[in-house]
């Protein structure tokens, strides 16, 4: 779930599987994609606190697994929840270096910069014949995240929250061409997901383990509680309650499914 290169605090493991759930059920759908023979050794970069992993190793039971991840916190939960899986503290690029049949990077590549030279690189490090399985929120239009950087964009701590907005996703017209241009066959597509919360509160304790810590991160103590309550009353203007009191987060999810020839 975690990626290198992103400046606070750690990221919180038991924050995050709050909503293990409705997190984990991208990872499966991309999975399944993928035909179970052919899988000798997977890799999941950024593997967060293991749930992804538990998804790969069920999907690919024969298969030697290796879990990668920047967050000290999310790979001690990652050991506690798999005592029997090699889980490694490092950066994406890290790892055994071993070529994998199979690399999957579930809600982390959206962190980082430079796609069209990363997911050439990460095709690079497949066996022939391997696949690449990319899960990525897609949400920086939704009302979720539009809000938190308008709050940000408005209040005393406008200057230092210029830069805590991650960069939009490249198209799906952009994927598929660069996996192209690699020699790579590819699918792409889009699936938005409701997830039926609490209600707003429910927002931003999900939002505060992925795109608002980012926000969070650059304020001091005292400023964060402001913040929140900010940004919790614009949410509760935008998601209006279902009728039996919960909140429907919509959630668009872009996912890329590449493989190397061979």
């Amino acid at each position: 779930m975690t990626a290198e290169g992103r400046a606070g605090r750690d990221w919180s493991a038991t924050r995050y599987l709050a909503f293990e759930r409705e997190r984990t059920r991208p990872v499966r759908d991309l999975l399944a994609e993928i035909p179970p023979e052919g899988i000798s050794r997977a890799v999941d970069l950024g593997c967060g606190p293991g749930n992804s992993t538990e998804v790969l190793i069920a999907r690919f039971p024969g298969a030697e697994v290796e879990g990668v991840d920047s967050s000290p916190d999310m790979i001690a939960a990652a050991r506690r929840r798999l005592p029997d899986t090699r889980f490694t503290l490092g950066d994406l690029g890290e790892g055994s270096g071993e070529a994998a049949d199979l690399l999957l990077a579930n809600a982390v590549l959206q962190w980082l910069p430079d796609h069209d030279r990363l997911l050439p690189d990460l095709i690079g490090r497949l066996r022939p014949g391997g696949w690449l399985a990319v899960q990525m929120p897609d949400n920086l239009t939704e009302p979720s995240h539009v809000l938190m950087a308008e709050v940000a964009a408005r209040g005393p701590w406008a200057e230092r929250l210029a830069s805590a907005r991650r960069a939009p996703l490249m198209t799906a017209e952009g994927y598929l061409a660069l996996f192209q241009r690699h020699g790579a066959t590819a699918e792409v597509w889009r699936t938005t997901y409701y997830h039926q919360l609490a209600g707003p509160e429910a927002i931003v304790d999900w939002v505060s383990s992925t795109g608002l810590k980012p926000y969070l991160d650059r304020l001091d103590e005292e400023e964060r509680p402001d913040f929140t309550a900010a940004y919790l009353e614009e949410l509760r203007a935008a998601y209006p309650p279902l009728p039996d009191g919960r909140v429907a987060l919509r959630f668009p999810r872009l996912f890329l499914l590449a493989r190397r020839p061979g």
